[in-house]
């Protein structure tokens, strides 16, 4: 009888250790609805459940580091360099180590403790009615005194501007970006508001000649059938901003297993899956991105009537460990 008990407890615990292998807990500062398309694809093919927590970078962050050791979490997903940056600063990520990851996404997409899953560009938009095309076909070109009240923006903390500060400081210094970011607080059209669709439409409207805006707010209003959205589009033009030095700034959406994720094999299961083409398709495409894997094509009307261009190739760690100094620089240079 007492091995007969012995034996039903430990086929018990297996399955209870089986139940929990086949789960994976995400926490996601992304909301698109391709999104569940992709978590959907994933349990088909792996057999493992996920549950998923949405809420903003911040909320996620303080509540990983509130939860500690006894966090549930097994992966982070969120956007931008410097947000992931952020994370990997509070200690919260773990190494892993992927032949499949290596293989799949570039070394410059690749951080030590988090990976790339698609890119987006800090375009120039700009109202030819207003500014002539020569006069924005660089990032520097923004603080030249000859675009004084021209230029609109979003505030300077914003993650996406600050990760281009953080590039701007590894291309051309410290000194040179403070003295850009003054610049462009001199050419300012009015008080730093709004999100990128906003400075666009400002762009559109006249309110300001020329705005820096992430790709994909372009494409999605590119691809829009909303009459005022076509109205927008037909009033702006778009520059790769520095084909002729660095390249495009290029931003990411990323993702990382957490230190105390209790699921640990199921996360690289899942890390792995979204470096697949048909979670690159998903991932990427959700948003109007391109995918990190150069093999994958995208059929995104929009981003294909932006056309290809010379993307910067800065490794994303790298970007993401001059995040801290770019906010100093704007500060000092009033860039709010």
């Amino acid at each position: 009888m007492r091995k007969v008990v012995l034996a039903s407890l430990v086929s018990a615990l297996s399955i209870a250790a089986s139940a929990n292998a086949a789960e994976l807990n995400i926490y996601s500062a992304r909301h698109y609805q391709t999104d569940e398309q992709l978590y959907g694809n994933f349990t088909q093919q792996t057999g493992i459940k996920i549950n998923r927590i949405e809420a903003k970078e911040d909320e996620l962050l303080e509540r990983i580091r509130t939860e500690g050791a006894n966090s549930p979490a097994d992966i982070l997903i969120t956007v931008d360099a410097s947000r992931l940056a952020k994370a990997d600063e509070l200690g919260i990520f773990a190494p892993v180590k992927s032949a499949q990851l290596e293989a799949r996404i570039p070394a410059h997409l690749r951080a030590e403790n988090w990976f790339s899953y698609s890119t987006r560009a800090r375009v120039i938009v700009y109202n030819p009615s207003l500014v002539k095309a020569e006069q924005v076909q660089t990032y520097e070109q923004l603080a030249d005194p000859a675009l004084k009240g021209q230029v609109c923006t979003r505030s300077g903390s914003h993650p996406y501007n600050l990760s281009l500060g953080a590039a701007m400081i590894k291309h051309n210094g410290a000194e040179a970006t403070e003295n850009w970011a003054r610049g462009i607080v001199a050419n300012f059209a009015r008080a730093p508001k709004g999100g990128d669709t906003d400075q666009i439409r400002s762009v559109a409207a006249g309110e300001c000649g020329v705005a820096i805006a992430n790709s994909y707010y372009l494409a999605r209003l590119m691809n829009s059938e909303r009459a005022e959205d076509k109205q927008v589009v037909s009033n702006v033009k778009a520059v790769w901003p520095n084909q002729s030095s660095w390249g495009t700034h290029i931003n990411v959406s990323g993702a990382g297993m957490l230190k105390h994720a209790p699921n640990k094999e199921a996360a690289v299961k899942f890390l792995e899956y979204l470096a697949s083409d048909d979670a690159q398709a998903y991932f990427a495409n959700g948003n109007n991105e391109w995918p990190v894997v150069s093999t994958l094509k995208v059929d995104n009307p929009a981003l294909n009537a932006l056309g290809e261009f010379k993307a910067d190739t800065l490794p994303i760690g790298e970007l993401a460990a001059t995040v801290a100094e770019a906010q100093r620089i704007f500060d000092r240079a009033g860039f709010r």
